[in-house]
């Protein structure tokens, strides 16, 4: 028997959660260490993973299977393409941070502390490993029921950590803080539970429609998959359609795509800073990362049918998340609606069908995770240094703090995909595949990114430049922790953004493999094109180039 590598990858920050909550009241500071310990672990084994993972191989490697409920067709059943590696990757890279730029975040205020019963820096480390281990278990999951448990599971802790341990910056009352806070995981809690109540009713119909084809139900993807290719399972057209649905739904309000978008910014913006790193750049890539494991290839003909809503939707998210943005006031709300923007691209990269728009959605996840994590983490420490989270509170930052200021630049120009900086390849690549599909999305969506550049340009001079205001003459620059957290994640987007090339070679084959579930091609240029000593002629399924 190999050894369960992907099942200790998941069990390891759960059980480094545990570990931590039972560390004793008095011993914050061992809790702290002890939950950076085992997210390190968990990087090392998730590092493993990659190392272990064959680009070039089967579609599905490292794979478990064990029968869990059998009168239910009900497996464990791992497995991990290329999409799901480099996500995993992504979670295991973030949490060391999320845990080292939160390393104060949940300390006892001075009333609490003589309760020597309060632990609430115990929780808070404890609920972000296991956020981490739903996440990590999530990507990994190819049995259908195995991964809705886990998909609806991490709820709990996240409605834990934005109702519990919310933002202390701000002149509002404590009171009326706590009420802010409350609201914001209550809605948090609402809307992605309506979703999977929703995506509940589709995997029993999902089940169903497998025992009547095959006489036993599963819920294993790669089986459904592979039944239907070989034809022993097929949907009537409007059962497929109201399955997709359901599952879309979900999907849709993890992501979140407009209008299921509303509770992001109140979580985001009540959240603490890593907290917020962690909602945006972790949990909702499992939405749209199981639109394309899921969604397209379960359902591979409503996902064609309901292609063009979804597109239009997309576009309405990238344009309606930036323009809203632009109008922010509250920093943190900004970076929030400045992710709902970034996942309208995504979406629509793999919703357009094609090579390049479904590779630069994949590195997209990746990138815009790095990306929204530098810059939140550094506004978090704004933040905490002034106690406001009001862009009108700030002015001339880069001349008492440069280092912060400077980081904050770095992270604001990645948001706006700055040619040589992660990002950018990503967005190109989705508008690249949307315009050869469907060319006035493509150029619709680039307005996008002029406002992108709009509100990132502005967020920084009003915060950064111009005369320094009283409130931050004696602000400190980021100090030795701080520039920990925030310089690997710079260091990441400079490298993926001039060489992306590692990253691409381990998605590339799985989004290859999902659109030939779905039976999509590349659109043919209209007329090859012969350039002397540069020939372009179209492929099977594309086109290629080669030096004459």
């Amino acid at each position: 028997m190999s050894f369960p590598l992907l099942t200790v990858t998941a069990a390891v920050p759960a059980l480094g959660a545990v570990a931590t909550a039972a560390v004793p009241a008095a011993k914050r500071a061992a809790a702290k260490w002890v939950a950076l310990a085992f997210s390190l672990a968990t990087l090392v084994l998730a590092a493993l993973v990659l190392v272990r993972f064959d680009p070039g191989g089967s579609r599905f490697q490292l794979t478990e299977s064990h029968a869990w409920i059998k009168d239910f067709g009900v497996r464990y059943e791992l497995g991990v393409d290329g999409i799901a590696v480099a996500l995993i990757a992504l979670t295991a890279v973030l949490i060391p941070f999320i845990i080292l730029a939160g390393w104060h975040d949940a300390d006892p205020l001075e009333e609490q502390r003589p309760n020597r019963r309060w632990r609430p820096t115990q929780g808070f480390f404890a609920l972000i490993l296991m956020v981490e281990a739903m996440v990590v278990i999530s990507f990994e999951a190819t049995d259908v029921f195995l991964f809705y448990i886990f998909f609806e599971a991490m709820l709990i802790p996240m409605y834990f950590l934005i109702g519990g341990f919310g933002d202390r910056a701000g002149e509002r009352s404590e009171e009326e803080t706590a009420t802010q806070r409350s609201y914001a995981a209550v809605k948090f809690l609402l809307y992605n539970l309506a979703g999977g109540l929703i995506m509940l009713a589709a995997v029993v119909g999902l089940y169903a429609v497998t025992a009547d084809d095959l006489g036993t139900g599963t819920f294993s993807l790669q089986e459904i998959v592979q039944s239907r290719a070989a034809g022993d399972l097929s949907f009537a057209t409007s059962t497929e359609r109201l399955l997709f649905l359901g599952f879309f739904f979900a999907f849709a309000v993890k992501a979140p795509l407009w209008p299921l978008h509303t509770w992001l910014p109140n979580a985001m913006g009540e959240s603490t800073a890593p907290v917020a790193v962690l909602i945006t750049a972790v949990v909702d890539k499992v939405g749209t990362f199981a639109m394309l494991r899921f969604c397209l290839q379960l359902f591979p003909e409503a996902s064609k049918w309901a292609t063009p809503v979804i597109l239009v939707l997309a576009l309405v998210s990238i344009i309606y998340g930036a323009l809203l943005a632009v109008g922010q006031r509250d920093i943190k709300r900004l970076i929030a609606y400045a992710s709902i923007s970034h996942f309208g691209f995504i979406i629509l990269g793999i919703f357009a069908m094609t090579t390049q728009g479904q590779s630069g959605a994949t590195l997209y996840m990746v990138n815009h995770g790095i990306s929204t994590a530098a810059l939140m983490l550094v506004a978090g420490f704004l933040i905490t240094r002034r106690g406001s989270r009001l862009i009108a509170d700030y002015g001339g930052v880069q001349k008492v703090a440069p280092i912060l200021a400077g980081t904050f630049l770095i992270g604001g120009l990645a948001t706006l995909s700055l040619p040589g900086l992660a990002p950018f390849i990503s967005e190109f690549l989705v508008l690249v595949g949307t315009f050869s599909r469907y060319p006035a999305l493509g150029v619709i969506a680039t307005v996008g990114i002029v406002l992108a550049a709009l509100y990132v340009l502005v967020l920084y001079q009003r915060t950064m430049t111009g005369p320094v205001k009283a409130e931050v003459r004696s602000m400190p620059d980021l100090k030795a922790r701080e520039l920990i957290v925030v310089a690997p994640l710079i260091a990441l987007l400079l490298f993926l953004g001039v060489y992306p090339k590692p990253l691409a070679d381990i998605v590339n084959p799985a989004v290859d493999h999902t659109l030939s579930v779905v039976d999509e091609k590349d659109p043919k240029p209209d007329h090859p094109v012969d350039a002397g000593w540069f020939s372009y002629s179209p492929m099977h399924d594309g086109a290629s180039g080669g030096a004459k």
